[in-house]
């Protein structure tokens, strides 16, 4: 390393944010680079542990962080960036929305804060590009055969990056009018500013993939057109059906699902034309979000922007903990409380509260009846509740948004036309190599696995590439 015992000389500085009084007037991004002499500060205080466990426990694609850290804190950021892009297709993507896996089994977090390895990876790749170490790099042989992608989220996007470097003649397909899936759609540009996914859309361009947007497939085309047409096919459609709740009152108007929510202020704020739906606006609304997780967040963040009068946040689960609580030990990831940029800026959160009915006036929501909720271990030692005696309460709401998760990929006609096997959680069922039950025919992502983060996608479309390769190749 750069410096020995730096973890013993340097305190960590973790993210850093524009104002909350400025940022909630825009959608702009909100947490602020690190710059590149605090990078390589940060890098210094890395143990260059004997067994990294950041990278071999907590980072689903096996970033090589502790030579990573050394060469930034020497300043090597080319050779920096080259061994980022051996695991990582799109560090500017999960420098910017990955929860940091890898810093919760850092070990210097056992006993001090960990590393900041999700900051320092952003100053890599953005040095890189505005260094030029990052342009155009078409394959120097095509081979002849053709693989589709269906679905352009961080899965789909990396399973035609993979396969287009391998030479691979690779079509994109997508219903929407820009790609990118949940990266241009699903995340506020406040997280993840869609000049970083054009950026990189662009570069896939010059580098010989085709977008074909606007499209989609099993209805536009049929599944016979592209069995004629391609060697391989992939579906990455993401995970598109949410959870929803079953109880009085659901039918009112001003109940509507989180992704509804989001995907049509980022559309509005791209310039797309969109309905008029006065009911997704929190204008001037008291706003409750039903589901404590990332979903739920970027709801919160985005109703602040919208002037929201009022937003909660409630969730069924318990308050974590402040601090590393026995159940989840290092290296694991840590079960603890954490505060978003979005929390930061303002509302309420409520834990172990549960839902029990929506009231209305002129079949519109006006408030939630709910109950607060005890936790305890059953006897199979499963987490259950029941309520709490006398706890019942109620909350004004013009406008829900249910941010409960999904619970897999929905209808999808070109995979009911091939009648694709699936699992019991109803995802799309694969083998080893992820091909589906249909020969030639694959699936990467959430449609695959179900719900799961931006990295796990990335590291499920570099395996499903490398099993579309083996197939091609036999």
């Amino acid at each position: 390393m750069g410096k020995e015992r730096g973890f013993l000389d340097y305190k960590r500085k973790g993210p850093q944010y524009r104002p909350k009084e400025h940022r909630v007037k825009d959608f702009d991004p909100v947490e602020l680079r690190l710059t590149d002499a605090d990078a390589i500060l940060q890098a210094t205080r890395c143990m260059d542990c004997g067994t990294p466990f950041c990278h071999g426990c907590g980072c689903p694609i096996s970033n090589v962080i502790p030579e990573l850290n050394s060469l930034v804190n020497r300043q090597h950021w080319k050779e920096a960036l080259d061994l980022l892009l051996m695991t990582n297709n799109f560090p500017e993507f999960t420098s910017r929305v990955c929860p940091a896996l890898c810093e919760g089994s850092c070990v210097l977090g056992i006993n001090d804060e960990p590393v900041t390895i999700r900051q320092i990876e952003m100053a890599i790749v953005e040095k890189a590009f505005e260094s030029g170490y990052i342009g155009p790099r078409p394959p120097e042989t095509r081979l002849k055969q053709k693989v589709a992608v269906i679905g352009s989220g961080p899965s789909g996007l990396t399973v035609a990056d993979s396969l287009n470097r391998a030479g691979y003649n690779v079509v994109v397909y997508d219903k929407d009018k820009h790609a990118g899936g949940v990266l241009r759609y699903g995340i506020p540009d406040f997280k993840l500013e869609k000049s970083v996914v054009d950026r990189r859309i662009r570069l896939m361009q010059d580098e010989g993939i085709v977008f074909e947007l606007g499209v989609t497939v099993g209805e536009d085309v049929s599944h016979k057109y592209m069995r004629d047409r391609f060697d391989a096919i992939c579906l990455a459609g993401g995970a598109r059906e949410p959870r929803d709740i079953r109880i009085p009152g659901r039918d009112l108007k001003g109940i509507r699902f989180a992704m509804e929510y989001l995907v049509r202020q980022n559309r509005i704020l791209a310039r797309e034309e969109v309905e008029p739906d006065k009911e997704l606006d929190a204008a001037g609304l008291d706003v409750v979000v039903i589901g404590g997780g990332d979903t739920g967040s970027d709801c919160v963040g985005t109703a602040l922007r919208q002037k929201a009068n009022s937003v909660l946040q409630i969730e069924i689960m318990p308050k974590p903990a402040e601090t590393r609580p026995e159940t989840t030990p290092w290296p694991a990831w840590p079960d603890v409380l954490r505060e978003s940029s979005s929390h930061k800026e303002g509302g309420k959160r409520r834990w172990s509260v549960n839902t029990k009915e929506f009231t209305g006036q002129n079949n519109h929501v006006a408030a939630l009846r709910c109950v607060e909720v005890e936790w305890s271990k059953a006897p199979d030692g499963r987490a259950q509740f029941k309520e709490k005696s006398g706890s019942e309460f109620e909350v004004k709401a013009q406008l829900v948004l249910l941010a409960m998760g999904f619970t897999g990929p929905g209808r999808n006609k070109l995979a009911d036309d091939l009648k694709l096997g699936k699992d019991q959680r109803g995802n799309i069922k694969v083998d080893g190599n992820h091909m589906t039950s249909e020969q030639g025919v694959f699936a990467a992502g959430d449609m695959a696995r179900g719900q799961s983060l931006v990295v796990r996608a990335i590291a499920d479309g570099r395996a499903t590439a490398a099993g579309i390769a083996a197939y091609l190749q036999t």
